[in-house]
């Protein structure tokens, strides 16, 4: 639930998952053994928890000022270690003469090049805490460069690179020990307003953006925070990051996102603004000012003429259009690019003319680059069934990110203007040769209004059409997140087919990619239209002569929980089993123990005590708890007690709800995990547990 919320790239959740697995290690004044490739062996073709968390995970691509060579970062996994560990490679853009930079336990990330392509400079926690580093393009002469106080969470260096912007967090807010400094061990918290916590934390500090001056002699410890005494988020948590700030060409100006509110007007507002702060004058101006919903990812063109940024109309609807749009920083005139382009953006990068951009959009659960002109002339650049997830350009070469259902993100090299790729780093390569892969294939089914609705049907490893198998019906969470061609290291559809079920994963009403009025449909109506597009998703697949419609079952995390819990009260026994995770239960619960009101205010249509709004009612009427009487089918529950998105009272309360009922369930709880599972025998546990339940009814 919640999830749509500009984590523009799926691996960004991946590396936030790797963050999350080293957040222990750091504790640790001795840190394990460096975390490798690891080496499988695989004797029957068949995926299983331990080979889906031996890969590597890859992202932060970035290309070499000439273009002939490609920085990345590749996560490797240690179930022993329980933890993940990140390094850093470089390769030639054409595959071959791939080296590894780092080898230490200590995660280095956010890789970029300097110095003329002859140095790299990265972020490791070698020294205790989040730091800059530098080492040679070769891998010789490593060096740390900031020692700052309270760590560095990202970076971007001024285009001359003799200055630094990034990330630190400062404090915000009393503690208990400013108030009353004779209880220094007091554990109580005095709370006053609202986010008080956020996504998996008490808000205790917030990100602001630093500058200073650079210049690889000189230890960085000192620099100006240009938010300096505003208690606003820049970036804004929990899911933004360095993508927010950006340098001027000239490097005199800084443009950075932030959503400059506090407490109550922060928890029901999505209104971020686009500031520039002039570094001569220290001053500070709203690029835009009277624009109501998110404005992110700002990016100056080369020229330096014009500001691009992603924006969104309305405030408190977190998957409102994200548009994008550029800015004439001399007449302030505004333009909407993709105004004739009905998806959303999730990334953009200027080209060397400043007349044009390249940019990733889903469309119809398929993502790719395209490129648009200030003309707003759009052309599609790659294709096929895959989402491209990061990208990167320079000196006429471009390397991408590309993922699908049936084989994890890997580095690729692509021709902008013919749209043909070639993989270069292949990490994942000697275990996916081993795989036998079951397919995934586009299905369009009819919904009950008549409509066209693209299903995802994919099959076990080795399918035999004259043999029946069970079926799964996915139900995606967001609950406006498109089910598309990714590829997932928790609800992962290639281990669920190796089990041997068919997965039925619909591209119900309220995802994007197929419109504004498919993506709107939903808010206010959770248990309206898209819970009929599960029902006629799963209806028409099971007519197929090789599924068993008398095996179904249904999973889903997060708004997919919801509909789980939703779907046992209404599912008529079409179902034999069900697992949901942390997903909503109660919705009046859920009104006021999340965190981000401006969700439930928008996709609730406002609070319970509302009896006045038809909107508010008829969605607390539909509240999956309201259903209990008519559970009758086994229930598998999960959730992590970290989930402030979603509190983990809403699990133990349907588990609880179906114990009483006489319905035989299981809970699965996790004491260190949020809103996702990050640990990696924490991930192996969650996949144990979710096979042996569905195989227990839908098999045995």
């Amino acid at each position: 639930m919640y999830m749509n919320k500009f984590n523009v790239f799926m691996f960004i959740a991946t590396a936030l998952l790797s963050a999350a697995c080293n957040q222990e290690a750091s504790k640790s004044s001795q840190p394990e053994s460096p975390i490798g490739r690891a080496e499988v062996k695989i004797q029957d073709g068949l995926m299983t928890p331990e080979v889906l968390y031996s890969m590597a995970r890859v992202g932060d691509a970035r290309l070499s000022p000439d273009g002939s060579k490609v920085l990345y970062g590749a996560t490797f996994m240690s179930i022993e270690q329980n933890k993940g560990n990140r390094e850093l490679f470089v390769v030639n853009l054409d595959g071959s003469e791939k080296r590894q930079l780092t080898q230490t336990p200590y995660s280095e990330q956010n890789g970029v090049w300097i110095n003329a392509g002859k140095q790299i400079a990265y972020l490791s926690s070698e020294s205790g805490s989040s730091q800059i580093w530098v080492i040679n393009s070769d891998g010789t002469g490593k060096k740390q460069v900031s020692n700052f106080h309270g760590g560095i969470n990202g970076f971007v260096f001024s285009p001359d690179e003799t200055k630094v912007l990034f990330i630190s967090d400062i404090k915000y807010g009393e503690r208990v020990a400013d108030i009353y400094p004779d209880l220094p061990k007091a554990s109580g918290r005095v709370v006053d307003d609202l986010m008080y916590k956020h996504w998996d934390e008490w808000v205790e500090t917030i990100p602001h953006p630093f500058i200073a001056s650079f210049d690889l002699n000189t230890i960085i410890e000192t620099a100006t925070d240009i938010m300096e005494g505003e208690p606003f988020e820049a970036p804004m948590k929990p899911m933004n990051g360095i993508e927010d700030l950006a340098w001027s060409p000239d490097g005199k100006t800084v443009a950075y996102a932030s959503r400059k509110k506090t407490g109550l007007e922060y928890s029901i507002s999505t209104n971020s603004d686009i500031y520039l702060y002039h570094l001569e004058t220290r001053q500070t101006t709203n690029l835009t000012d009277g624009m109501l919903g998110y404005d992110i990812m700002p990016a100056f063109s080369p020229d330096g003429q014009y500001l691009a940024w992603v924006s969104q109309e309305r405030d408190g609807y977190e998957s409102d259009k994200k548009r994008l749009f550029i800015a004439n920083l001399k007449s302030g005139e505004k333009q909407y690019l993709t105004s004739d382009f009905d998806y959303d953006i999730d990334a953009f990068e200027w080209l060397p003319d400043s007349k044009s951009l390249y940019f990733i959009a889903c469309k119809e659960a398929l993502t790719h680059i395209w490129q648009i002109g200030t003309d707003k002339q759009i052309r599609q650049i790659t294709t096929g069934q895959y989402n491209y997830v990061g990208m990167h350009h320079i000196a006429g070469k471009m390397v991408a990110l590309r993922q699908s259902m049936e084989s994890p993100t890997e580095l690729f090299s692509v021709n902008t203007e013919n749209g043909e790729v070639a993989e270069i780093s292949f990490e994942n390569k000697a275990i996916m040769d081993q795989l036998a892969i079951g397919k995934s294939v586009p299905r369009y089914i009819k919904t009950t209004d008549g409509k066209d609705m693209l299903t995802w049907v994919i099959y076990p490893p080795n399918f035999d059409p004259n043999k029946k198998y069970p079926a799964i019906l996915y139900c995606q969470g967001g609950p406006q997140s498109t089910v598309s061609q990714y590829w997932s290291f928790r609800w992962n559809f290639q281990i669920m087919a190796a089990n041997g079920y068919i997965i039925v994963a619909p591209n119900r009403r309220g995802l994007p990619g197929f419109g504004q009025e498919w993506l709107e449909q939903i808010s206010g109506d959770y248990g309206g239209q898209n819970m009929k597009d599960y029902f006629s998703a799963i209806d028409e697949v099971a007519k197929e002569p090789y599924v068993d419609e008398h095996r179904l079952g249904a999973v889903g995390a997060s708004y997919g929980g919801f509909s789980v819990y939703w779907l046992a009260g209404h599912h008529n026994k079409r179902f034999k089993a069900f697992i949901a995770h942390a997903g909503i239960f109660n919705m009046e619960q859920q009104y006021l123990e999340t965190e981000e009101m401006w969700f439930a205010n928008w996709d609730m249509g406002g609070p319970y005590w509302d009896k006045n709004n038809a909107t508010a009612q008829k969605t607390f009427a539909n509240s999956p708890h309201r259903f209990v009487d008519k559970w009758d089918t086994p229930i598998l529950v999960t959730h992590g007690e970290l989930d402030y998105r979603i509190l983990a009272s809403q699990g133990m309360s349907a588990f609880n709800a179906a114990k009483l009922r006489g319905i035989p369930a299981e809970m699965l709880i996790y004491p260190d995990e949020n809103h996702w599972i990050a640990r990696p025998q924490n991930g192996i546990l969650f996949q144990r547990v979710f096979f042996r339940w569905l195989d227990k009814w839908l098999k045995e």
